[in-house]
Formats: C-alpha cells, structure tokens, sequence
C-alpha cells in the first residue's frame, strides 16, 4: 500500500498548525513558500480532503486538518523516537534526553538535579521544558518529553496512558518577614487563630498551588476567606521578595526558599498541628521506547531522593 503523504508534508502540516503562516512555516523548515505551498496543495489533493483554510493574513487548519495533525504529530514523535533508539543503539551511553517539569519544581528543584546530572552524564544533551503540571503532562502523552517531574494535579483523561510514581514530599512553607512582630519575638509556632492576623501576599486565585494550600487549610477548619490578602503576585520570585520587603506573609515551596534562608531575609513559622504538603511525582509513557539516557536520568532521580531536600 502506497501513504498518501510524506513525511515532510506532516512536517509541513504540523508548522503551518504552529507558525499560522505559510512564509514562517516555510522559513522554519528551511524551504521557499511556493514548494511549501505546492506540498500541501499535492497532500490535499492525495487525500482528496482540505485541511487549511486560506482566508486574507490568515492561516488555519479546517477540522478534517486538526484531526490529522495529531496523527501527523504520533508519526514523528515515533520516528524521532525510532532514530533515537538507533542512536542509542550505535552510540551507546551517548544520547538526547527531553526532561519536563512544572513551573515551581522547574524553577528551584530541577536545576539542582540536572546540574548534578550533567556533571555525572556530560555526554548526554539534556533539553528541559518547563510549564504547566497539564501541558507537561500531555507533553509526555504525546512523546515530546521523555521523563517530567510535576506537584499539580494531573489531569484524569490522561492518567491511565501514563507510568506514575511518587517521587518526594514538598512542605509548603509560610514564611514571614525578619520585622513581623513573630520573628522579632522569636515565636516559631503559631496557631489557627493567629492566621486571621496576617496580612497575606499569595498567587491568583486560579493558581494550582493556591488553590491546594486553601483546600488543606479548609480540611484543618480553616476560613480561608477570612484571610487579609493584601496583594496576589504573579510569581514565586515577586512573594518572596514583597515578603524580604516587609509587605505581607506568605505560604511557599520549602525547595524556592533555600537563599532567603542563607541570607536571613525571612522566617519560617510553624502552624500548630498543621503541616502542607503535596507529593511530587515522576510521569513517564510506559509505551516509550526507554534509552539509556533516559534510563541514566531515572536511576540519577532515585539515587538523588535521599539526598536532595525539597
């Protein structure tokens, strides 16, 4: 049986699908707009369908293109994957390695571990993503990353394609700053009550970590409502620094909070009875080909549990 398509016309497919734009589809895949053009018309006509809609400055896939674009994206991540297993196979312990992690865990937690990982494997060339637990999640799915490590909820139409093991516990901390009459008295745990009287620096309401930390807090009889919130930032980074400055409390990853520690900007206090947690977890697709890269990163993650705090 002779396919209908090559696979740089999926190729074409799948950029014209990113870039909305012939000339940058074009540009990407290093061809002139006219062959690019021309493939795709030949594609159609093989497939006796229309999967792009040509309008005026505006490029975008019909629903027959959208549903053979996530054929056309299985087809390469399994070539892709197929020359790595070759790759893998002639080079030995030389490989490529996509690692993904979730926005907090990819901005404190992963750059210790690949550090340390590069230092051991410098043969092998590490790339990293990191994003939202739901995209890496489908990322993994899909074959565009080989191993992540994510703290938000995985998504349940995705949990049965996916291999999911308990990684590490990260505390949730709530940190004050070194003026707050708490730190300045030395009082190292405070109890539920004490909570109504802080003024609270936290994310948005739709963050993920947010709305984990209110769902504990809720469980321990806690009105989260309650609470004075007198800023909500956008980032870890922005928490921490308004709380150095003396604006607010806030609860945080213990993993992000390592350099305020050093430096004495902040302080941690305890809540009686109460500690948050969430477990970290490593998403792999059990239906992936498993290199040895992959295998040396796994068995690095393991060894550096018992070693690496979060």
């Amino acid at each position: 049986m002779t396919l209908p398509f090559t696979l740089q016309q999926l190729r074409i497919i799948k950029a014209v699908a990113s870039e909305r734009s012939f000339t940058r589809a074009a540009e990407i895949l290093f061809v002139s707009q006219p062959s690019l053009s021309k493939q795709l018309k030949v594609l159609e006509n093989r497939l006796g369908i229309l999967l792009v809609n040509r309008e005026k400055n505006k490029v975008s896939l019909t629903e027959a293109g959208k549903l053979f674009l996530k054929y056309s994206e299985r087809i390469l991540a399994l070539c892709e994957e197929s020359c790595r297993a070759l790759n893998d196979l002639q080079n030995g312990d030389r490989g490529n390695l996509t690692v993904g992690a979730s926005q907090t865990i990819g901005t404190y937690l992963m750059p210790r571990v690949l550090a340390l990982f590069a230092q051991n494997y410098p043969q092998i060339n590490l790339k990293v993503q990191v994003d939202s637990t739901r995209i890496i999640t489908k990322n993994v799915v899909d074959r565009n990353i080989d191993i992540a490590v994510v703290g938000g909820n995985i998504p349940e139409s995705l949990k049965k394609k996916l291999e999911i093991e308990s990684f590490v516990e990260d505390e949730l901390t709530l940190i004050i700053p070194k003026s707050h009459p708490f730190a300045i008295n030395k009082k190292k745990v405070i109890n539920k009550d004490d909570l109504y009287h802080l003024n609270f620096i936290t994310l948005n309401s739709n963050s993920t970590i947010r709305k984990f930390i209110d769902n504990i807090l809720i469980q321990n009889n806690i009105e989260t409502k309650q609470f004075n919130i007198v800023m909500q930032l956008n980032s870890i980074e922005a928490i921490k620094t308004a709380v150095s400055l003396g604006l607010g409390a806030a609860f945080v990853s213990s993993s992000a909070i390592e350099k305020e520690i050093k430096l004495k900007t902040i302080e941690i206090v305890n809540i009686e009875n109460i500690r948050i947690t969430r477990t970290l977890s490593i998403l792999t697709n059990p239906e992936c080909y498993r290199s040895k890269a992959f295998e040396f990163f796994y068995n690095e993650l393991w060894t550096l549990k018992n070693t690496t705090k979060t």
